[in-house]
Formats: structure tokens, C-alpha cells, sequence
């Protein structure tokens, strides 16, 4: 029973997670399909979800575990979760520490960018401070790098190796989100048109990008391929609904972000305890994942209380 009731919370914690992480990805294809014909439309929200649920968030962290335990080969890499065998079990928990060294730093990583550099609304008071001071975060990432770097050398020089791939994964798809930014702001403001394929095209390689932190995050819950498979999915449905439907209703909610922000940080300190050997325990990162949203959820529909509030009183 407590088997089948912690499977269950890391499936929600999962699919939460993903749902609110790709919220920025849900308002860029909202946008972007604006533009399109109805035809282009329904053909992306079916065979292109399908294609993000399966395709992606399916294969990428099978090529992760795969690349992570190469000698249980690519069909053994995914079989491996359901297999009782002993030695697969021991290859993959010898594998496990430089799979989440990274995935961990690029998580960090990921929330100090957000922290620094990046405009937000302001949920907590310190998030001024650190924005206002922006120019620090380049020197905070080589700190906490040369940090963990150090003390994994001490450890396994492939865990040192798995942290600076991290770090560089991390500065590829920052480059990857920044480049997509700007092509979406020419694509819905330029004069030339672009054909509705080039679109679709676009929004699949866009997709792909903002994916690697869901998929990445996932690795904090839990290294079954399976069960990772079916809470991103079940994220991805929920950000196709939110795509589909009212995307002005979601960005009212202003504080999702910075929600989504602090459990990324929580995920990815998960991670780099894990992988120095302070075995957390598989409901703490879909428990955080829950009181981390719900407290920003609430912030946000507060807010929202109080914007309509004031609205009357003008009325």
C-alpha cells in the first residue's frame, strides 16, 4: 500500500512539475499558433504533442540513463526498471551519482539565472536585491561549479566530469531559449509571412529545448524511465489544455513562475544530495513540489483577489 501510494505521489509530483515549468513554453505555442491556419493547428496539437509526450520526454532521459550505464546497452537501459536482477540494479545505483551531479547543477544553475538575470514579478522580497545585482550571477555559477567540481573530485572524477556537463547543458539551451525568444518576437511582428510548416517546425524544436529541465527535474523523483514517461506525459497533456485554452487566464497568476523557480532550486539541491550520498527519501521531492507551488499558487490567486478588488472600488 505505501508502495503504491508513493508511486502515485511521484506520478502528480511529476506531472505538476512539468505542467508549471513549461508554462513560458505553453504561451509561446499560444502565440505562435495564433497565426497559423486551423488545419496547422489541429495537426500540431495532435501529432505534435504526441511527438513531445513520447518522442522527447520519452527518449531524451532514456538516452540519459543509457549514456549514464552503457553497459546495460540502449533496450537493457529502459528494461533495467522492470528487471529484478541484481547487477542491473547495482549498475544503475553505481551510474546513478553522476547523473544526478548533473542534472542537479544544471538546476541550480537554472534557478540562479532566473534569480539574477531574468525580469519576474516579485514574490519574495530578496528577489529584488539579487535582480537589481545581475552582474553577480556569472560570478555565483563558478563558484558553486568550482565547489561541487572540487569536492566530486574527492569522490569520482566522473561525478566532477558529470557536474562541468551539466553546467554545459545548462549554457547550450540558455543560449537555445534566448535565440527562441527573439524568433518569436520577429516571427509574430515581421512583414514577410512564414509557412505554417516552418512554424510547426519551430515549435517542436522550441519544445524540445524547454523540455531538458522537465526531464531533467524528473530525475529528482525518481531513475525509472517508465514512471518518468507517464508523469511528464501527464504534464505535457496539461500544458497542451493550457495552450488550447484561455493562456490569459494562466498568466494572470503571476507568481507560478517564481514557484516553478524554487522548486527547480529544491530538485536540483535534491539531486546533488543524492549523488554525495545523503539518500533522500523517493516523497520528499514531490512533497516539496506540492508546498513550493501551493504557496505561490496561493500568492498568485491573493493577488489576483486583490486586483479585482480594486477594480470595483475605481468602478
Amino acid at each position: 500500500m505505501a508502495d503504491w501510494t508513493s508511486l502515485i505521489l511521484i506520478i502528480l509530483g511529476l506531472g505538476l512539475f512539468e505542467a508549471v515549468s513549461s508554462i513560458d513554453n505553453a504561451v509561446i505555442n499560444a502565440e505562435v499558433l495564433r497565426t497559423m491556419n486551423q488545419k496547422a493547428r489541429r495537426w500540431f496539437l495532435l501529432w505534435g504533442m504526441l511527438f513531445a509526450v513520447f518522442i522527447v520526454r520519452g527518449l531524451l532521459p532514456w538516452v540519459i540513463i543509457w549514456w549514464t550505464t552503457p553497459e546495460l546497452g540502449f533496450i537493457g537501459s529502459f528494461m533495467a526498471t522492470f528487471s529484478s536482477d541484481p547487477a542491473v540494479a547495482q549498475a544503475i545505483e553505481k551510474s546513478a551519482p553522476v547523473l544526478l551531479v548533473g542534472g542537479g547543477v544544471f538546476l541550480v544553475l537554472l534557478f540562479f539565472h532566473w534569480l539574477f538575470m531574468e525580469p519576474k514579478h516579485y514574490g519574495l522580497h530578496h528577489e529584488k536585491f539579487f535582480h537589481r545585482h545581475s552582474v553577480w550571477f556569472f560570478a555565483v555559477a563558478s563558484v558553486i561549479l568550482a565547489a561541487i567540481v572540487w569536492f566530486t573530485l574527492k569522490l569520482d572524477p566522473l561525478m566532477a566530469f558529470g557536474a562541468v556537463l551539466g553546467s554545459t547543458a545548462f549554457f547550450i539551451t540558455h543560449g537555445f531559449k534566448e535565440n527562441a525568444e527573439k524568433a518569436e518576437h520577429e516571427l509574430l511582428h515581421r512583414k514577410e509571412s512564414m509557412t505554417d510548416w516552418s512554424k510547426i517546425l519551430y515549435l517542436e524544436v522550441i519544445d524540445t529545448t524547454f523540455s531538458i529541465d522537465g526531464v531533467l527535474g524528473a530525475f529528482a523523483f525518481t531513475l525509472s524511465i517508465p514512471i518518468i514517461l507517464i508523469g511528464n506525459g501527464l504534464g505535457a497533456i496539461v500544458v497542451r489544455q493550457m495552450t488550447v485554452g484561455n493562456i490569459e487566464r494562466i498568466k494572470k497568476y503571476k507568481y507560478l513562475k517564481n514557484g516553478a523557480m524554487y522548486s527547480v532550486f529544491a530538485l536540483g539541491m535534491v539531486m546533488i544530495a543524492d549523488s554525495f550520498g545523503l539518500h533522500i527519501p523517493p516523497w520528499v521531492s514531490p512533497v516539496l513540489t506540492f508546498a513550493i507551488l501551493g504557496y505561490f499558487f496561493y500568492r498568485s490567486k491573493k493577488e489576483i483577489g486583490k486586483e479585482i478588488g480594486m477594480e470595483t472600488i475605481m468602478s
